[in-house]
């Protein structure tokens, strides 16, 4: 294992558990930290290392190798002074890509001020997601890669099964790039087809644009 990427998970509450969870599964070499013994306990047969520590004390934290991590994630729940202390001190400690589950926009903000690379806020991302399955259910995932663009699949519209990417021109149409076509009986995925790919049903498209263009999207759809 000691060539898996390492990363530290400060806080094994629900969220946090999750992504340790979810960061093994990935063959990444993880390192769970809370203060509470029955979640340590709990993850001692996952994770790579479980400790028992207080994650707001530096001293603590000095022992768990931030610096040797590649990433560091902090989820303690709803305590907001916990959470900017913890940030505070992985920062001094030389951790990198320090990703910290946010409680409210200026909680965010004082994190962006320490240095924090990204804020997370799962319950509204979360409920964005399930607000656009239900608002259009033939889009089926999205992904978003940065500020403002994101990575769509969505089932081919009727309107295009028979026609040609380049007939479609979603890029002229709507600023979005066909860059992968999968189909569903089959599941073989063509990335970056043809201009002259012609659309078929039973096909999902990977789309990558601005969000307001892949909302436009999928309105057509």
């Amino acid at each position: 294992m000691a060539d898996h990427r390492k990363f530290v998970v400060l806080g094994l509450g629900t969220f946090g558990a999750a992504v340790a969870r979810q960061l093994s599964k990935n063959r990444c070499r993880v390192t769970g930290v809370d203060q509470d013994e029955q979640r340590v306990n709990e993850l001692k047969e996952t994770l790579y290392e479980a400790i028992i520590a207080d994650v707001t004390d530096p001293d603590a934290l000095s022992q768990v190798g931030l610096a040797d991590a590649e990433g560091v994630i902090i989820a303690l729940g709803e305590d907001i002074t916990l959470s900017l202390l913890a940030a505070l001190h992985t920062k001094e400690l030389g951790g990198k890509r320090i990703v910290v589950k946010g409680v409210t926009v200026e909680h965010g903000k004082l994190l962006k001020h320490l240095g924090v690379e990204r804020v997370v806020f799962p319950e509204v991302e979360m409920a964005r997601q399930l607000a656009d399955s239900i608002t259009w259910p033939n889009m089926l995932d999205l992904l978003q890669i940065d500020r403002d663009y994101s990575v769509m699949e969505i089932a081919v519209p009727d309107s295009c099964v028979g026609e040609t990417i380049r007939s479609v021109d979603l890029r002229k149409r709507f600023g979005a790039w066909v860059v992968g076509v999968k189909d569903v009986l089959t599941g073989k995925l063509e990335m970056f087809p043809d201009p002259e790919y012609r659309f078929g049903q039973d096909q999902l498209l990977l789309v990558i644009g601005k969000d307001a263009a892949l909302k436009s999207l999928r309105e057509m759809s």
